[in-house]
């Protein structure tokens, strides 16, 4: 399926509730500053919609109308107000909700109306026909005013099997009034993907109006049924940035907008915008404060990450043999996990991520092949520890470890005093450039006495270290052993204001474990660095 659809052609609409119905999400909580700083991304990114929040609803939404007015110029976007048809027995001219909309000063306003006949008895408590005059009404009164309309149908889907022409009518009645665009929501989330396509065909051709659909997941298909809606001849698709939404979440915008551009030929963007999709994404989970989904399609970290030696071996001869798309399209990149399933093109292939020429040495790989598989049945995981698998691959490659210190012997304390305070002290002596150094610290625990300390030793001979930062700390008890005696595996993350990296150890000992994680961690920052080793 291919259109010459884009960003500014109103034949296809890209349209982001990310602000409306993506901030029912149970934990996000937006402020205005948050909501404007997405607003942005979206617009960078080349939505042609952004639905910004209900005004007049509350305070915060109609705060956010007024600035984006006057701080945002947006380049793909228009700016979307929502809100509902006028109140049963009224007038839309009259109605202070329908004032609000317009006094929002979008140049686009969604009403969202009640298309399933109980909700329009038992939730409006009014009659069918006055429903259909409160969206005839309202959406014939915006026009008249000069906005753009497209009406949402709530619980189209579940009305539709309920009583189809009644549904209908309603997609008829906002259509002839002037609606642009109806969309047909599936709110619950109960649908499936050819249970869509054949209502939407249906509807397309019973009412002649311009369709689109808005789909929550779940079922865990709001992809698909969007999808299933464009095949059937929607030409508006609703979506929510990273899925975000009420209970399970929305179609995810970014898998939606990938599958229209790279499956069906769509140019629905911007010339460029696909390229940033991984960006945009991670950018607006950091604005909501929720950590990105690793596994998300197209834009997880994982999303293109491969384990399997024998994944390996072919992506070695052809990336596209275990890739359905080439990464650096959606602003992605391939990632080869090292692990005890590691065969040599596993190896071969991190090392040419990694920079570390390996050349036709089937030795050395071997002998890599043989140490990982080796220290992950000791516990060890490298998958999730690229920093000390280099380290490890460096020191086969090069011959010895790299090292920048020599520990001689490190101790950590922590004491419970009878006034009910505690202490935490760790003391660590260690060569580095020749010097013995002794160094002790305090911290609020005996890892962060042991990273501080480390820290209050090395920082004098290496500078490069004041700028490290501990940015994550994970234990886990491995399985196999018994309570206290378990052994356990340590990832420490560690950042250095333009990258972060993680780094592993293990031992039956949780502070042995971390001060080995610690070292790794210590000695990758100084490689970043561009330090010579001087053990």
């Amino acid at each position: 399926m291919t259109t010459k659809a884009n960003a500014t052609d109103d034949s296809f609409h890209v349209f982001d509730t990310t602000l409306r119905d993506g901030a029912q999400r149970e934990g996000i909580n937006l402020t205005v500053a948050d909501k404007l700083t997405i607003a942005r991304h979206l617009d960078t990114f080349g939505v042609g919609y952004i639905e910004g929040g209900w005004p007049g609803a509350n305070p915060r939404d109609t705060e956010f109308f007024a600035r984006a007015q006057k701080e945002i110029t947006f380049e793909n976007a228009q700016l979307v107000a929502f809100g509902a048809t006028r109140r049963a027995g009224g007038s839309a001219a009259d109605d202070p909700q329908v004032k609000a909309l317009l006094n929002s000063g979008a140049p686009v306003i969604t009403l969202v109306a009640k298309s399933h006949d109980r909700h329009v008895e038992l939730a409006l408590r009014t009659t069918l026909e006055e429903n259909l005059e409160m969206v005839r009404d309202t959406v014939s009164h915006l026009r008249e005013q000069g906005r753009r309309v497209f009406v949402d149908c709530e619980h189209f889907f579940d009305g539709y099997r309920a009583n189809a022409e009644y549904a209908k009518s309603v997609v008829r009645t906002a259509h002839e009034a002037g609606a642009e665009v109806v969309i047909l929501c599936d709110t619950n989330g109960g649908m499936l993907p050819a249970q869509v396509q054949a209502v939407v065909s249906t509807v397309i051709a019973d009412t002649g109006a311009r369709l689109g659909i808005h789909a929550q997941d779940d079922t865990g298909c709001a992809v698909a049924n969007t999808l299933a809606a464009v095949d059937a001849g929607a030409t508006h698709v609703q979506c929510t940035a990273n899925g975000y939404g009420e209970r399970v979440g929305n179609a995810n915008l970014f898998p939606v907008v990938a599958a229209l551009e790279l499956k069906y030929g769509m140019k629905v963007l911007p010339e460029g915008a696909l390229a940033e999709m991984t960006r945009i994404s991670h950018a607006i989970a950091e604005v909501v404060n929720l950590t990105p989904s690793t596994h998300q399609p197209y834009v997880g970290v994982s999303a293109f990450a491969h384990k399997a030696g024998l994944h390996a071996s072919a992506i070695k001869v052809d990336p596209d043999l275990y890739q359905h798309i080439d990464p650096e399209l959606v602003g992605n990149t391939m990632r080869m996990l090292v692990s005890d399933m590691a065969g040599r093109a596993s190896i071969e292939l991190k090392g040419k991520e990694l920079g570390i020429d390996l050349g036709d040495d089937r030795a050395l790989v071997g002998r890599v092949v043989d140490r990982v598989k080796e220290r992950e049945l000791q516990g060890y995981t490298y998958e999730a520890a690229d920093a000390s698998f280099e380290l490890l691959l460096r020191g086969e490659v090069e011959g010895r470890a790299r090292r920048y210190f020599r520990t001689e012997s490190w101790r950590a304390i922590a004491e419970d005093r009878p006034d009910g305070t505690h202490a935490n002290e760790a003391t660590v002596k260690l060569w580095a450039k020749g010097e013995r150094i002794v160094a002790t610290a305090e911290g609020n625990g005996p890892v962060n006495a042991l990273d501080r300390a480390l820290r209050v030793a090395l920082e004098r001979i290496y500078p490069q270290l004041a700028k490290l930062e501990l940015i994550d700390y994970k234990v886990r008890i491995l399985e196999g052993r018994t309570g206290t005696e378990s052994t356990t595996r340590v990832l420490i993350t560690t950042g250095d204001g333009t990258g972060d990296w993680a780094t592993v150890g293990v031992a039956e000992n949780v502070i042995a474990a971390s001060w080995q994680a610690l070292e790794d961690a210590y000695t990758y920052g100084l490689l970043r660095a561009g330090v010579e080793p001087t053990e």
